[in-house]
């Protein structure tokens, strides 16, 4: 049996590498109509255990990639906490790094979105290179753009855009807000 290769550890969680187990909880986010509310599609039972099978892959040796966030008491997986290249010329420059999430339905309310992403901001923040990270979210996002603000991320309106990727078929998708943190603004804000 494959073992998962751990990439950060919070009092209550792993975040690591994915397994073929995953699998289920994999395709239940990606399906869920809460979870996926303000995305312009779902994916498949197929699409997400095709894009599970490239998750391990796209992590790279920087610390980028989308991990997979575990209860450490049980091994359930619950979820997914990453960081990645937005890939949105002219909106961020090539080096900006994003911090995104996404949790199982039956997983919110226990904060264990701050606590991954809070893990994932402290071993950014310990490279010299990185000085700023950035997330976005659909303008009426109120549950993702709460936990920025929980992380001590702060709204830079003049930053928000028109999502390129979203189809004008889902026009009330389109916009999006920016929050951004610099490494002296989580070292004055994280937890101790």
């Amino acid at each position: 049996m494959m073992k998962r290769g751990t990439i950060a550890e919070t009092p209550r969680l792993i975040l690591g590498t994915w397994l073929q187990s995953d699998r289920d909880l994999f395709r239940e986010i990606n399906a869920d109509p809460k979870v996926m509310e303000f995305f312009p599609f779902r994916r498949s039972h197929e699409e997400a255990d095709a894009f599970l099978g490239k998750l391990n892959e796209m992590m790279t040796s920087d610390g980028l990639g989308f991990y997979a966030v575990v209860l450490k008491d049980t091994d359930e997986p619950i979820g997914f906490c990453g960081l990645s290249h937005p890939n949105l010329p002219g909106i961020f420059p090539n080096e900006a790094i994003e911090i995104g999430w996404r949790l199982a339905t039956r997983f919110w309310g226990n904060g264990y979105i701050n606590e991954s992403a809070g893990a994932l901001l402290d071993k950014t923040f310990s490279r010299p290179d990185i000085d700023e990270v950035v997330s976005f979210a659909v303008a009426a996002n109120h549950r993702s753009t709460n936990v920025m603000q929980r992380l001590g991320m702060r709204r830079e309106q003049d930053r928000d855009f028109n999502h390129p990727r979203v189809p004008a078929t889902h026009p009330h998708l389109k916009r999006h807000v920016v929050y951004t943190v610099s490494r002296d603004e989580w070292q004055a804000h994280r937890p101790a």
